[in-house]
């Protein structure tokens, strides 16, 4: 008795077998269908025994030319099809019985959904749906769900198919083919083409001179990069966590005041290093005094505190700033304690602004 070979599903679709479709069956999504190349279910009786190492021999294996990742256009599915998910996103497992149904009537099972990209010259094209059957040969890209999702317009001639925007009809992929399906492969340029403020990511956030450097190197085009600030590395470079919202609030003016010593690296002119800043928390007004000497800190603070009682009517009800000795010293505090004004430090806290007694002045 001659020796026949497998039945579909098996051994994958046999060499010179014309394409038919194959519909999705089963729970969700419904009302998608894909396509799929399956094997005849019987082989004539004719068939001799080496068919079976003839079949073994082309299982699976793609023709010369293609690639077990290449999308191939199908106009008969109403659904993406892949039998892998190594160039695929947002895996997602599938445990409903659902079923893809081949022309013959074999059932192959559907055990994720995932979606996908396509690169062009100016959008990249979105597969939406995709769904994984181990059991398939080839990917298979719906035509249908390709135009609707990405709002284009897909065109056929003898030498390939272009992909065209509905609106402005400007073609945003091309691709040529020799054999007898079509196959999408994007150019070899639209994988690599990419912004420079995208490869500053790829390469782990070099520097704009090392990144413009290494880019030399390598043999492909790199748009220009746009003025942006990369986050990470402002958030890399960071020496302490940000400070707190504030919680507190002030009802009226001088009602709570924030004060600091600044020492500039160079002194000024007049020979000034020191700067005493007085920030009223209601308001936000900011004085600013230079100073010679840490020493003056005391005497130009009494003389600040005299000159919103003449001048606004106000008391200054409580002062906040860091545990720096030029505030917390015998002077200071008893100058305080005999008008008033609560002190409060890093040691003694208040409600303020922020993590540090300071930060408003410092910021």
């Amino acid at each position: 008795m001659p020796f026949r070979p497998p039945a579909a599903g098996v051994l994958g679709p046999r060499p010179g077998t014309p394409p038919q479709q194959a519909f999705y069956a089963g729970g969700a999504p419904p009302g998608m269908y894909a396509g799929y190349n399956p094997p005849p279910a019987y082989a004539p009786a004719s068939a001799e025994p080496n068919a079976l190492l003839a079949a073994l021999a082309n299982a699976g294996v793609p023709p010369a030319g293609t690639s077990t990742s290449d999308w191939f256009m199908d106009t008969g599915a109403s659904s993406h099809m892949a039998s892998g998910t190594g160039n695929l996103n947002q895996l997602r497992p599938l445990y409903s019985s659902s079923s893809v149904t081949v022309g013959n009537g074999a059932r192959m099972p559907i055990t994720h959904l995932a979606t996908s990209s396509i690169p062009t010259s100016s959008s990249p094209l979105s597969l939406n749906n995709v769904l994984i059957t181990p059991s398939l040969v080839k990917n298979l890209i719906s035509v249908r769900s390709l135009t609707r999702d990405n709002n284009v317009s897909v065109e056929f001639d003898p030498d390939g198919f272009s992909i065209k925007d509905l609106h402005t009809r400007q073609e945003k992929l091309r691709c040529n083919s020799r054999g007898d399906l079509y196959p999408l492969r994007p150019p070899h340029h639209h994988a690599l083409h990419a912004s420079a403020d995208l490869w500053h990511q790829r390469l782990g956030h070099p520097g704009r001179d090392q990144l413009a450097a290494a880019l030399r190197i390598f043999d492909f085009a790199c748009t220009k990069s746009t003025a942006h600030v990369c986050t990470a590395c402002q958030l890399g470079k960071h020496v302490r966590l940000p400070f707190s919202s504030s919680e507190s609030i002030s009802y009226f003016p001088f009602q709570l005041v924030h004060s600091d010593v600044w020492t500039s690296p160079v002194p000024s002119v007049s020979g000034y290093k020191f700067y005493l800043v007085i920030i009223d928390d209601y308001t936000h007004y900011v004085w600013s005094f230079p100073l010679l000497n840490k020493a003056d800190v005391v005497p130009t603070f009494l003389n600040f505190c005299a000159y919103v009682q003449t001048q606004f009517r106000l008391p200054i009800v409580a002062l906040q700033t860091d545990n720096g000795r030029e505030f917390d010293n015998f002077t200071m505090r008893q100058f305080l304690q005999s008008h008033g004004i609560a002190f409060a430090s890093l040691v003694l806290t208040l409600q303020h602004k922020t993590a540090r007694p300071s930060a408003s002045c410092e910021r």
